[in-house]
């Protein structure tokens, strides 16, 4: 078997397996411990709901395996901040001295056909339009709405940024 790594966003609370079987009108198997303590999740990142009042999958995970799997969305280094990027979230860091200045995501990861008209610089929109199907592929980038409340393309991480571990997912 080959081996997986894997990134997930999640909501999630502590729930006894008891009250999980509860919640889910399920009787409490014989050869499980209802006092097993765990966590309900919640599922939001496109799977089919499975229970009423709820908007995603909803599944139980036992206390140690959750915990060995999963970490709060704040506290994050760079890396699992890119990851909440790449799965369409807004982050930012506590570290940062403006206020409510976070990062996005522009784009689709495998680039866009974008039609000429579109483009803002005549220069693209020129480069599009001499293209056969007057259309050019835009890459993705990571955009910042700044504490001056406008959107910086492109943003770069400085070292500091890459380095930090006070990154998390805006809500």
């Amino acid at each position: 078997m080959q081996t997986y790594i894997g990134t997930k966003i999640i909501k999630a609370a502590p729930m006894t397996r008891a009250a999980y079987n509860e919640l889910r009108g399920w009787p409490l198997q014989e050869n499980e411990n209802g006092s097993d303590e765990g966590y309900l999740i919640e599922y939001t990142d496109g799977g089919k709901p499975n229970l009423d009042g709820y908007a995603g999958y909803v599944s139980w995970s036992p206390e140690e395996q959750f915990e060995n799997a999963y970490r709060p969305s704040t506290g994050l280094p760079f890396g699992l901040a890119l990851e909440a990027l790449k799965k369409g979230c807004k982050v930012a860091r506590r570290g940062w001295n403006g206020q409510d200045m976070w990062l996005s995501l522009s784009g689709d990861l495998k680039g866009t056909k974008i039609s000429h008209e579109k483009f803002w610089s005549p220069h693209n929109r020129q480069f599009a339009f001499d293209q056969s199907l007057q259309q050019a592929k835009v890459l993705p980038c990571i955009t910042m709405k700044t504490s001056t409340d406008e959107i910086l393309m492109g943003w770069l991480a400085s070292q500091t940024d890459m380095l930090a571990e006070d990154w998390y997912v805006v809500p």
